[in-house]
């Protein structure tokens, strides 16, 4: 990676201080799911990743939670007594009403165990839901609480999910579980936010990727399995555009905050991090990002006019289209699906995407964390905040002089809704990114044949015994469901550790 910008402001701004990460062992090796499927590995490896981790049946997205917490506590020798907001940030909760609460429960079981005390009775346990952005969403508020009315406190948020897919779609191959933990607090130790110059975005898309509680009841959803599952309502195509669309969205709001002109977008940037269910998805979305920006900037005019000539494209008509305001869900309902509204735009995105310049950007300002992250799957919540820390581990290991550089992190989330944060890392990163444990949490993975992948997935008997997960598990459900108690559906925990 090249580092072109060199910064020496010392930041108030509050932030991340540490990081852990939990993924389940069961692992899928995606030349080997090509294998099964028929797929062609050179595009799966290219597009998606290496593989992607699935729960076994003794986990859920509270399991991982929990564990992915307890390694941030471990690694950062924090007093829970100092934990004043326990957030997670998830769309695979399985309780409606309790959320981080019981995460809260498994981590005071599990310090309790110990001999270490309880996390604070005062901690605020908030869980936060928009699709891919939850995570977000919690960090941002674990931000605004750690500037506003901490104190001495500290926060902690989790992004945690599953991500499954029917077998058979076109988003199987993008499958994983795990959770991120972060460690937040008035003075970080890792990179810091500035809040007044992030960027919000949101506007209504429909049937993009939906996860409606009626669906469970009709017998148009997928029910060819034996397990309680997540399968979302999705249309990628679409999904696609909406995901470039808001993004860009975002990063035009912070700009604005930011009080940026309308020159080179990244000229101020050391590295862009964005959410990613698939590993092509944020170059693909860059592209449309920097083509974008060059429609807008009147000193671009000449490049960009050369390049949609290039891209046989009408300049005129590809402005008008990055230039024009248009609601994506109006233009499904009015044209149907395979309406594109910025046809010729995204050509000359496409055509730019191919080229060079794309390449140099990507290898300058986003390879940080790339390729570790390539063997994690989908993380949903999880994504953004696993590319981050993988970014970390990966600049210290590399050497790369990483106090006080800037950094773009862009979250999503499908429904639809962006932010596009402005992040300084801080002087003491490299000794909190040294405790991040990155490839330890990947170790002791459980490679899986295809009828144990198969039989996990639907909810079969597994033909391969797989090992009790870290940390905690599912021991029991309740079923009593009695005027005098009820319990049913009730997950209970335990802790071995």
């Amino acid at each position: 990676m090249t580092i072109t910008t060199t910064t020496s402001s010392t930041s108030a701004n509050p932030g991340v201080s540490g990081m852990a990460l939990y993924v389940p062992a069961p692992r899928v090796s995606l030349d080997q799911w090509c294998g099964w499927t028929g797929a062609a590995p050179d595009k799966v490896r290219a597009v998606v990743g290496r593989s992607f981790r699935m729960c076994s049946p003794a986990e859920n997205v509270y399991t991982m939670a929990a564990a992915a917490a307890l390694r941030l506590i471990d690694a950062y020798d924090v007093d829970p007594r100092r934990i004043g907001m326990l957030a997670l940030g998830t769309e695979s909760s399985t309780d409606n009403a309790a959320g981080a609460v019981i995460v809260k429960g498994m981590l005071d079981r599990a310090l309790q165990a110990r001999g270490r005390p309880s996390i604070a009775r005062s901690c605020e346990v908030p869980e936060l839901k928009h699709a891919c952005l939850g995570g977000i969403y919690a960090l941002k508020g674990a931000l605004r609480y750690a500037a506003c009315d901490a104190g001495d406190r500290l926060a902690i948020v989790i992004a945690a999910d599953v991500a499954e897919y029917a077998r058979g779609s076109s988003g199987e191959q993008t499958q994983g579980a795990g959770a991120v933990a972060m460690l937040v607090e008035r003075d970080p130790a890792l990179f810091s936010v500035d809040l007044a110059r992030t960027g919000s975005a949101a506007a209504y898309r429909g049937a993009d990727f939906r996860k409606p509680v009626a669906r469970h009841f009709m017998p148009e959803y997928e029910a060819g399995t034996g397990r309680l599952h997540d399968f979302p309502v999705f249309n990628g195509k679409y999904s696609t555009l909406c995901y470039i669309d808001e993004i860009i969205a975002a990063i035009d709001d912070h700009r604005a905050r930011a009080g940026a002109g309308s020159g080179d977008l990244f000229a101020e940037v050391d590295a862009v991090l964005m959410h990613r269910p698939y590993h092509y998805l944020p170059i693909q979305a860059m592209a449309h990002v920097l083509v974008w920006s060059m429609g807008r900037d009147p000193a671009s005019a000449e490049r960009f006019d050369a390049l949609c000539r290039e891209a046989g494209v009408d300049p005129a008509i590809a402005r008008a289209q990055i230039g024009a305001p248009v609601s994506l869900f109006d233009a499904v309902e009015a044209g149907g699906p395979d309406v594109e509204p910025f046809r010729e735009a995204q050509a000359v995105a496409r055509h730019f995407g191919r080229g060079p310049e794309l390449q140099r950007f990507v290898a300058a300002r986003m390879s940080l964390g790339s390729e570790r992250v390539k063997a994690l799957g989908n993380l949903y919540t999880g994504s953004l905040p696993a590319w981050l820390a993988a970014a970390f581990v990966d600049a210290r290991e590399r050497g790369v002089p990483f106090a006080g550089r800037r950094l773009l992190a862009v979250g999503y989330g499908s429904g639809d809704a962006a932010e596009a944060w402005p992040l300084e890392v801080r002087p003491g990163w490299a000794e909190a990114a040294a405790k991040i444990g990155f490839d330890a949490a990947l170790e002791g993975a459980v490679d899986l044949d295809r009828a144990t992948y198969e039989a996990l997935h639907d909810g079969a008997p597994l033909p391969q015994e797989l090992p009790a997960p870290w940390g905690f598990s599912i021991a029991d459900v309740g079923r009593r469901y009695a005027p005098q108690w009820q319990d049913v559906g009730i997950e209970v925990y335990r802790f071995a550790g």
